[in-house]
């Protein structure tokens, strides 16, 4: 699996199986109970194949799929590598709350600059809040590169699971 270098923290892939949906979907409940290295959970057409608990750190990645019928012989695989759900939510609202506040010190700054007050103080706080921003930004760009090798587990555990029960 070849990962683009584009600025994507969650990395998404597409593409077409020569096999009935209800077939691979089947295979990955099956291989469920064949293998301890990974638990798979299916619902309806979405498949999500993670580390157990005692394999996980904070960024270990996990694998979504949703196996969608294109007609009676084929179907698309739509994929998408993601952090724990709960460590994706708390990321986005630390974004969130800086851009929230970067927009709240500059209209503060501007109201100040009107009324011809200082408003250094408040400049110098939104630019803290676009260092804070890339620290985030960075911070996750770093967690994506150490879960890298366990996407690459990830994605060639799909492969072979779709392979067998195609």
């Amino acid at each position: 699996m070849e990962l683009s270098n584009e600025i994507v923290l969650r990395p998404r892939f597409k593409f077409n199986v020569n096999s009935n949906n209800e077939k691979l979907l089947k295979g990955f409940e099956t291989t469920k109970t064949n293998q301890s290295e990974f638990i798979v959970s299916r619902i309806d057409d979405h498949v999500f194949i993670k580390f157990p608990k005692s394999e996980q750190h904070f960024w270990s990645p996990q694998l979504h799929l949703e196996i969608n019928k294109k007609d009676d012989k084929n179907s698309t695989v739509h994929g998408l590598f993601g952090p724990n759900p709960t460590v994706w939510t708390m990321f986005m609202f630390f974004h969130f709350i800086v851009a929230g506040l970067f927009l709240g010190f500059g209209v503060w700054a501007y109201t100040n600059a009107t009324l011809n007050s200082s408003y250094s103080i408040q400049l110098l706080l939104a630019v803290l809040m676009v260092v804070i921003w890339f620290i985030l930004y960075f911070t996750g760009r770093l967690g994506q590169t150490k879960g890298k090798p366990e996407m690459h587990r990830l994605h060639n555990f799909m492969k072979n699971t779709l392979s067998i029960y195609r």
